[in-house]
């Protein structure tokens, strides 16, 4: 089987609030938002990054380690600029035993993310 990531979910409680995280704090282009449906999808230059409203089907999702890594150009550039907007960081820029540096952050839903600058 050949496959390629086409999206990820993230899953969150406050969808309006969420939605302007990833569009206005992080920057990501949004393709498509509907709080009735509880959905939104950004552009992210890879696989899709969308985020989905909580609800009884799915449970409690949000608030959690997502796994999910945003590749940015300059690590420590984007550490900078977000600390600066007020997003919480569980981990700064920090060297890992494989030889890469990750940071980990929080959306304003308390879902932790990686951001990692690529290239290993």
């Amino acid at each position: 089987m050949e496959a390629e990531v086409g999206y990820v979910n993230i899953f969150v409680k406050d969808f309006d609030r969420a939605v302007a995280f990833y569009r206005d704090t992080l920057g990501l282009e949004l393709r498509f938002a509907d709080a009735d449906f509880g959905y939104a999808s950004f552009a992210t230059g890879g696989a899709g990054l969308s985020l989905a409203h909580e609800s009884e089907e799915t449970g409690a999702l949000a608030g959690r380690f997502t796994g999910v890594g945003l590749v940015v150009a300059d690590l420590d550039a984007t550490y900078r600029e977000l600390t600066g907007k007020g997003v919480e960081f569980v981990m700064p820029p920090t060297a890992q035993p494989w030889g890469g540096t990750l940071a980990l952050m929080k959306d304003s839903e308390g879902n932790v993310l990686y951001l990692d600058p690529g290239g290993h």
